[in-house]
């Protein structure tokens, strides 16, 4: 049974169609990447499958269950843009949150729950921040810490929405890891991405979106210039290159 999957899926926001009719299947222990411009329903088809927003048609399901019936099992990290980072939240609450699911949301926070959240904000290079308030840390940070937050599930997918947008490149190199390893683990990561240049090297799938599921694949076949052009249109060759640049800068290359 796939871990992730979506049948026919589509998503109208209003008199806009933002998803069509999408389908695909996800294998267990793959990291996948969703690819496409702006405005291509990437987001969508997370909120969509995670309950967030409603279809149009279709449905999205895990281990052949809705969202719903299984949701133990899933782990989300959405964008910074949607979390409020002024609530007067520390750190360390706000990754204990991981653990509801082993102690339920009404139970005191037990010695080893605290214990495991401290260990995983270590693992993370967070435990020195624990008692900071939220909006005090940087992207990275704030990116790694609800990063923490889903390990802390002990999940089987994880789900995450442009994990590093607008991180440092020593963040994004440790999300990356800890990405992988929860693959080789046999975990099943699914990731929103932006930047055409790394995605090669991060996924073992690519799902390249635009609307429409225009092709799925592993990375050398789907990223072709034939495909990205039918996503990207005429700007696909200004996005690559602004991608590699982007790249370069965060790893301190003067382009």
């Amino acid at each position: 049974m796939n871990p992730f999957a979506a049948h026919n899926l589509s998503v109208s926001y209003r008199d806009e169609t933002v998803l069509w009719d999408v389908s695909f299947e996800v294998q267990q222990g793959t990291m996948v990447g969703i690819i496409g411009p702006n405005g291509a329903g990437k987001s969508t088809l997370l909120k969509a499958s995670l309950d967030l927003v409603h279809p149009l048609s279709g449905a999205a399901t895990f281990f052949g269950k809705p969202f719903a019936k299984v949701r133990e099992k899933v782990a989300y990290v959405p964008q910074r843009r949607d979390v409020d980072w002024t609530f007067p939240v520390s750190v360390f609450d706000v990754a204990v949150m991981g653990r509801h699911n082993k102690r339920g949301f009404l139970k005191w926070v037990r010695k080893a729950d605290k214990e495991a959240t401290l260990h995983a904000l270590e693992h993370m290079g967070l435990s020195h921040l624990a008692q900071r308030q939220i909006a005090q840390l940087s992207g990275g940070q704030q990116q790694r810490l609800f990063l923490t937050r889903a390990l802390l599930q002990e999940a089987e997918v994880y789900i995450l929405d442009e994990p590093f947008a607008g991180v440092d490149i020593a963040s994004e190199k440790a999300i990356v890891d800890t990405l992988h390893a929860l693959r080789d683990q046999g975990k099943t990561v699914v990731v929103v991405h932006h930047d055409l240049e790394s995605a090669a090297h991060y996924f073992d799938q690519v799902l390249l979106l635009n609307v429409s599921l225009l092709a799925s694949g592993h990375p050398s076949d789907v990223l072709s210039q034939e495909n990205l052009a039918k996503a990207y249109g005429a700007d696909v060759s200004l996005f690559e290159a602004a991608s590699r640049r982007s790249h370069a800068k965060r790893m301190g290359i003067e382009v």
